[in-house]
């Protein structure tokens, strides 16, 4: 599984694995990025095997607990758990009590792991980081910050913009990965899911999330944006499920979905979009396209800002490329855990919705 290192200053001087990285001197053409990522794509209308999804309403620490059981059988040995920590406050991330109770009960020994940002901030450094960990209450497991001492390289197979992705070296050191993710939507991204959450949140803070996000030789350091960033983050995303293999399961909670990332923390916009349960399978792109199809078939009222923010951005590339690369299936059932297992459509996830109303 860790055959595929390179050190970073082996690969710094080597200047040769990443197309970003080469732009300026490599003679081969820049790849062209896929288009549609504005258009989405109903199930009637998508071919290819099928996943298996698991869907519970329960918005709470045993419906996380619930959800998790249905999809941990390859998760053994030392055990990450990829969460976005969120800015200082920050008032959409996932519960930390929801996420402790999951750890007392089934993963004591794991670590959360995160990476510094790529924007100045209060996670820009390792100190800084740690300080906002402490005020978001992230205090009952061990926080392994990945990029704190150093960077490796993991390959990308099949990869159009990168041949290897810069991570937090601190990668190495799992045999499991648990990614769970609040999904919302994304000021780049247009929504942030499970891929979001470890293309850009395992990549370092300095090199990997510039590959993604930056052009070099310009001042813009989001420059790269619509299908092309879709793809890089997505790339990035490959390399890290290709690394952990069958040893990685999603999480994906549909509560406090604002327009914005948890990473504008008191500053994301209002939250409108009703909350709606807890998703989770061994299957990335399933689990990212169940909950893209949850908000499609709200009602018009319910989904408009989150759909124009998807949309706007380009974001359903992140599905169709995932799909292209061989990640996982756009086709799945939806398992309810609330009604023994019943079958059900996305339709039917998003009936009967509550309007959001702020937890107090």
């Amino acid at each position: 599984m860790k055959s595929g290192f390179i050190s970073l200053m082996a690969f710094s001087l080597l200047c040769a694995a990443c197309g970003s990285n080469t732009q300026q001197t490599d003679p081969t053409p820049k790849p062209v990025p896929g288009t549609d990522g504005d258009k989405y794509v109903a199930m009637d209308q998508r071919t290819g095997d099928t996943a298996i999804v698991y869907f519970t309403r329960d918005l709470t620490a045993n419906g996380l607990i619930k959800a998790y059981e249905q999809v941990n059988g390859n998760i053994t040995g030392k055990v990450g758990v990829k969460l976005h920590t969120g800015e200082p406050n920050g008032p959409n991330i996932i519960p930390n009590a929801w996420v402790k109770a999951l750890m007392q009960q089934h993963l004591k020994d794991a670590s959360i792991v995160e990476t510094n940002t790529y924007y100045k901030g209060d996670r820009y450094t390792t100190d800084q980081h740690r300080k906002t960990l402490q005020v978001n209450g992230w205090t009952f497991a061990p926080v392994d910050i990945m990029d704190e001492e150093d960077t490796l390289t993991l390959p990308v197979v099949g990869g159009k913009w990168f041949s290897r992705m810069s991570m937090g070296s601190h990668i190495a050191n799992y045999n499991s990965l648990v990614v769970l993710t609040h999904f919302k939507g994304h000021t780049q991204g247009g929504f942030g899911g499970s891929n979001k959450n470890i293309g850009i949140g395992c990549a370092d803070g300095r090199i990997g999330k510039a590959w993604i996000h930056t052009t070099p030789g310009q001042p813009n350091q989001w420059d790269i944006a619509e299908e092309e960033f879709m793809e890089r983050m997505t790339e990035s995303t490959k390399a890290v499920v290709d690394h952990f293999g069958k040893q990685i399961c999603y999480v994906n909670v549909m509560r406090n979905m604002s327009v914005s990332c948890d990473c504008e923390g008191v500053d994301a916009a209002p939250v409108v979009t009703p909350n709606v349960g807890i998703l989770s399978s061994t299957d990335i792109l399933a689990v990212d396209q169940a909950c893209i199809d949850i908000v499609y078939a709200m009602t018009e009222e319910e989904h408009h800002d989150l759909v124009e923010r998807i949309e706007s951005r380009h974001g359903l590339r992140q599905l169709s490329y995932m799909k292209e690369l061989g990640m996982g299936h756009d086709v799945y059932v939806l398992i309810d855990l609330d009604n023994g297992g019943k079958r059900i459509t996305a339709a039917e996830a998003a009936k009967d919705l509550k309007p959001f109303v702020k937890e107090k």
